[in-house]
């Protein structure tokens, strides 16, 4: 296989997604939304955007396509909103204007709350369900006391409807005090979602502590035990919570110690590379690396580090036409590279 540098000079983007078309959609975390064509040509940055907030992990951050797009132009995103005085992940869905290079009609779908301080842990990756509905990964935004208080949506899974309206099963639809849209929680910081082409699930992987990052197949209304349980220390070496493992809370599928910081996670179903069909593809950023995982049912049969001299953060990994499998750096100069097969 070889690694084809689609384009560059983009500034710490976050996510990529197709158009029917073939032209790509790359949202920038500094808070830019970019056009891409698939010779790699960068447009001008797309207006519209809502006010967000950028610093550190804060901004623009996930972009999908809606299942409907050619009827009805609509693109979906996550961002970190602001507040009066703090900030929150945010779900917005917009129509497209592709002739004006502008989002028309920007609504909000879903806000988490509460909005608190700080600039870290906003998750925030989405995707679509087999039913359209829509998961959206939370992080803990550093508050992780308040993750198993199913009050609020801090480290968690939400579902909801592409008009944000709650789907009547939900699993605490109708249950005093707690948070309908919630879909499962006890997350860290989840930046990576992906739905499984044959069985309908959601996987996610979410970062640990120090160590302990992990892949969780999502059900519904499961506790992932954050922080009560992980598989990773604090950063001074102490322990968190109670073990590794603990009643009622749902471990994880696979984990990495040391964190490997994942970040884009993708199902692979194409015919470029055939043996890989059905495996998990995991972008990493603290690895510096591409990861394979080779599934067999819902067990991981082998971890496979591609890419280790390529020596960049890799922050979103999207399998695109004929199979290819599309990455994003994280720099500030990063670039889009693809990966296809020698000789096709």
């Amino acid at each position: 296989m070889r690694l084809v540098t689609v384009a560059d000079g983009l500034n710490a983007p976050w996510s990529l997604c197709f158009l029917p078309d073939g032209r790509m959609l790359v949202s920038e975390q500094v808070g830019r939304l970019r056009l891409v064509q698939p010779d790699g040509t960068l447009g001008a940055p797309i207006g519209g955007l809502p006010d967000l907030y950028v610093f550190n992990q804060g901004g623009l951050l996930d972009v999908a396509v809606a299942p409907d797009f050619a009827q009805t132009q609509r693109i979906y995103f996550t961002f970190s909103e602001p507040g009066e005085s703090f900030v929150g992940t945010a779900v917005a869905r917009a129509r497209l204007d592709l002739q004006a290079r502008r989002l028309r009609d920007v609504e909000v779908i879903f806000r988490q709350r509460p909005k608190l301080p700080g600039n870290r842990h906003f998750g925030a990756r989405i995707v679509f369900g087999p039913q359209g509905n829509i998961f959206a990964t939370l992080g803990d935004r550093g508050e992780r006391g308040r993750v198993q208080d199913l009050s609020n949506t801090l480290g968690s899974v939400v579902r909801v409807r592409p008009d944000g309206q709650i789907p009547a099963d939900n699993p605490f639809v109708d249950q005093v005090g707690r948070v309908p849209a919630l879909w499962s929680y006890g997350h860290r910081n989840p930046q990576g979602a992906a739905i499984h082409p044959r069985t309908g699930d959601l996987w996610i992987v979410e970062h640990g502590p120090t160590g302990g990052d992990e892949l969780n197949l999502v059900k519904p209304g499961h506790n992932y035990g954050w922080p009560t349980v992980t598989h990773g220390v604090d950063r001074d070496g102490s322990p968190i919570g109670v073990g590794k493992h603990a009643p009622g809370m749902t471990p994880p599928i696979h984990t990495w110690t040391p964190s490997i910081a994942p970040s884009g996670l993708s199902f692979y179903t194409g015919d470029a590379f055939p043996k890989w069909r059905g495996d998990l593809l995991v972008g990493a950023l603290a690895g510096r690396t591409l990861i394979r995982l080779q599934m067999e049912g819902a067990h991981v049969r082998a971890e496979e580090r591609l890419l280790d001299g390529l020596d960049e953060r890799i922050r979103d990994v999207v399998q695109g036409p004929r199979g290819r499998v599309y990455l994003l750096t994280d720099m500030p100069e990063a670039k889009l590279y693809r990966l296809e097969p020698v000789g096709r």
